[in-house]
């Protein structure tokens, strides 16, 4: 080894064990804070004057890394004279939460190469889990540095952690003690989760992470929690009595239980994960984009999205999602049984309370009904619950403003998804595209019967290389009455594939002449004239083609409107 060599290698020795120094530095620094927090409970600020500053914090190859206020917000100390004249000390602004609960600097952000941040290892889509390694995310003073994800847990949840800590509820140190918390069944692993392109917006290990990594752990002394949880339980709804009392549910013990229409199921609740790259692929932006857009929309709550570009993985304060699945759980992945599948987005005011102003409620227990079917059969039903209130606009927009409009005016669907648009700017922001990552966890890859007619969810799927073979409509007697009009609004947007009698438009009060124009030349068999209550429709069934169907709606002797219908159909067992 030349002179040179030796001289480079001492060098990079002395660099790295000054990297060591520093961060041991660092951290008996914060311990000394947060002595000086325990030493002083009663005081509202410790015993040197405090101060708002800003400073240049430079990097260890000596670049300025920005500029980062710190040290905080301890509140402005004076001094005042009691009534013997002796000098106090006071402060105005801190509360008694604040004197406990934190130390004296708060961490606006931080930096890549920043001394002192040295986040674990993240090679997200390696199929080794240990070489992928641990998502970190936790803000403890033993882990604030070593943190690869930028967020919290919790989701929209995290915001109760917070007030927890705040008025001293929670022990900020806490840390979970996960005896006896395994998961209740195994799933996995599946080469779905080695892909990156596959799951992007969970952690495909979130399950077994405190048991996965406890050497890390141990070793590194960091706070790695589970992003998902699995167990078993029973569910019990009213109308699943009543299935059993019609004979559409029949109870065998294992899958439905009784005579009450209790059923056994698995659940999964799964907190999302964002891999940004991934995430930001999916709707076709740049990672910048999204970055960006999520830190000024979130009124600049997460600001190391935008200074921390090291930092590939974010958990949003967001909905996570709930798997019920029905039957034996290793059947999901098993290509040689069916698999029925409901994918039910969250509505509150029908799932829980039973409003009828939509079907929500009517098709969760159909894919319930359907799925407890299929597992009876052999195979497996699954339903996946999102939280994505009222299309992810939330309920204020969709009952105190969509709603009333609709009820105060003519309640069309040519008028449905435009309110909604002028109130909101949007109609749906839903956006399925990142729905699909929980199939692929599951192991899902393909799906016998999709109990849902949503173009959306369907079209996100088959995009994600999962076919789908038959899609299944909710049957008429189950549509409330007043939810008709926003069946047909999604039929006219092309939301979601026609009912069966394709042309169902209720503000059309008389419909005729339907026809079939550009039959495809496998076309097997057509169905007859079926009467509905906006008139008449005839659609072409093929055995694996599509089929162009046009309807033309005549009011007497005029054409009020023309209406191109493009859908595809695919059925088995004709």
């Amino acid at each position: 080894m030349d002179q040179n060599s030796q001289q480079n290698d001492l060098l990079v020795a002395t660099i790295l064990k000054l990297q060591e120094t520093q961060s041991q530095l660092v951290a008996t620094v914060e311990a000394l804070s947060n002595r000086v927090n325990v030493a002083f409970p009663d005081t509202a600020s410790p015993p040197f004057p405090a101060t708002l500053v800003a400073r240049s914090v430079k990097s260890e190859d000596g670049d300025a890394q920005g500029v980062i206020p710190t040290s905080s917000i301890e509140s402005v100390s004076r001094d005042v004279e009691d009534d013997g004249g002796k000098i106090q000390r006071s402060s105005e602004a801190a509360s008694p939460a604040q004197k406990s609960a934190f130390t004296s600097r708060i961490v606006l952000t931080t930096y890549p190469k920043q001394i002192g941040i040295n986040p674990l290892p993240m090679d997200w889509g390696n199929p080794d889990p240990l070489k992928r390694g641990p998502v970190v995310v936790s803000r403890l003073a033993n882990t604030i540095r070593k943190r690869n994800a930028i967020g919290a847990h919790g989701g929209s949840y995290s915001t109760y952690y917070a007030l927890a800590v705040a008025s001293k509820e929670l022990n900020i140190d806490h840390r979970p003690d996960f005896t006896n918390t395994e998961p209740a069944v195994n799933v996995g692993p599946f080469p779905q989760w080695g892909d990156r392109d596959k799951i992007v917006a969970m952690d495909p290990y979130g399950h077994l992470a405190p048991w996965l990594f406890k050497d890390i752990i141990g070793k590194d002394d960091v706070d790695i929690r589970p992003t998902i949880a699995i167990t078993k339980a029973h569910m019990k709804l009213p109308e699943l009595e009543e299935s059993v009392r019609k004979g559409r549910l029949v109870p065998d013990g294992k899958i439905c239980l009784n005579d009450l229409g209790e059923l056994a199921v698995t659940k999964f609740a799964v907190e999302p994960v964002w891999y940004l790259p991934g995430v930001a692929e999916r709707f076709g932006i740049d990672e910048g984009t999204l970055r960006r857009s999520l830190f000024e929309h979130t009124g600049g709550s997460y600001p190391e999205l935008i200074t921390r570009g090291d930092l590939k993985l974010f958990l949003p304060p967001i909905g996570g999602l709930t798997v019920y699945c029905f039957g034996d759980p290793a059947k999901m992945s098993d290509p040689n049984v069916r698999l029925s599948l409901r994918v039910h987005d969250e509505c509150n005011g029908s799932d829980v309370f039973g409003s009828d102003i939509c079907t929500c409620r009517p098709y969760l227990i159909f894919g319930i009904e359907e799925a407890v079917k299929e597992a009876q059969n052999g195979g497996s039903g699954v339903v996946i619950y999102f939280r994505k209130e009222g299309r992810a606009l939330g309920e204020v927009t969709k009952i105190g403003i969509v709603y009333n409009a609709r009820k105060r005016g003519a309640d069309r669907a040519s008028d449905y998804f435009k309110r909604t648009e002028n109130i909101a700017g949007v109609k749906d922001m839903r956006f399925q595209a990142l729905m699909p990552d929980i199939l692929h966890w599951l192991g899902i890859s393909k799906i016998d019967r999709m109990l849902s007619m949503s173009n959306m969810k369907h079209d996100a799927i088959v995009g994600q290389g999962i076919p789908i073979h038959e899609r299944v409509e909710l049957p008429d007697e189950l549509i409330p009455a007043d939810s008709r009009v926003e069946i047909d609004a999604k039929i006219t947007a092309g939301k979601m594939v026609p009912w069966s009698s394709a042309a169902m438009l209720s503000d059309q009060k008389e419909a005729y002449d339907a026809k079939v124009i550009s039959p495809p030349e496998n076309a097997s068999r057509q169905t007859s004239w079926r009467q509905s209550k906006a008139g008449f429709g005839k659609t072409l069934i093929t055995e694996q083609g599509a089929a162009n169907l046009s309807f033309g709606m005549r009011s007497g002797k005029e054409t009020k409107s023309q209406i191109m219908i493009n859908t595809s159909w695919t059925f088995q067992g004709l």
